[in-house]
């Protein structure tokens, strides 16, 4: 596994979930983590439980001033991972254009803002965050798997543009975040519960798994092109 100690990484959508455990996870191998999203107060909050090795900054990817302002003064960095996204779901005829729209707008064109401008060292790597619907499609979800999808086909297109810039995707399951923090406890307690005794993995992810799975794709040489799942079998299940 390649050193990560005193390595550049910039989080995209650091302030939660997986994005911050991500942090966290680069931060403890000594990496120097820089933290971006569009909420300074979650961003401090982050920083602060994180402790050393932590900047933060305030970026904004369906922006692109923003995305092009920022990355115009950042600098070159060794580790790049876009966790970043708000994507409003449900079946196709129900969903409104406008929200599919922004869907697509914030997961993946935020990604690809993001892409076509950062400055990244020579065997450095780029993430991406997709999700197992890109593989196995839900017919309330159908614009989510199609965005998933998009999202591993650009990161195998960039590996070859980009080389050697290595890029990569994670393609996470069900994952206990607070994206479900608006369910009630009880209703929440209820969804994890089943999907685990439905998964191969009879557990519900954390985001720690998936910070595992991107700190192994950006340490490790020999991998790009590549999207890895962690579903806990959803995919096969």
């Amino acid at each position: 596994m390649k050193d990560l100690n005193n390595k550049k990484v910039l989080v995209v959508g650091g302030s939660s979930g997986i994005g911050a455990a991500t942090a966290q996870a680069f931060a403890a191998l000594g990496a120097r983590v820089t933290i971006a999203s569009r909420n300074q107060a979650k961003l401090d909050q982050v920083a602060s439980n994180i402790g050393e090795n932590i900047q933060t900054a305030v970026l904004d990817t369906t922006n692109e001033a923003s995305v092009t302002a920022f990355f115009a003064n950042a600098g070159t960095f060794d580790h790049v991972v876009i966790s970043a996204a708000q994507t409003p779901g449900g079946p196709a005829r129900q969903l409104a254009l406008d929200d599919a729209y922004a869907a697509m707008d914030s997961k993946f064109w935020g990604a690809y803002r993001v892409a076509r401008v950062v400055d990244i060292t020579a065997g450095g790597s780029l993430t991406f965050i997709s999700g197992f619907l890109s593989g196995r499609p839900s017919k309330s979800s159908v614009l989510q798997g199609a965005i998933n999808a998009a999202l591993e086909a650009l990161s195998r297109g960039l590996a070859l543009e980009l080389s050697p810039v290595r890029v990569n995707t994670v393609s996470p399951g069900l994952i206990a975040t607070p994206l479900w923090s608006k369910l009630s406890d009880e209703a929440r307690k209820s969804m994890y519960e089943g999907a685990a005794a439905r998964l191969p993995a009879r557990v519900v992810g954390q985001p720690e798994d998936i910070a595992n799975a991107i700190v192994y794709l950006a340490s490790t040489p020999y991998a790009t092109g590549s999207t890895v799942l962690v579903d806990g079998g959803a995919t096969i299940a």
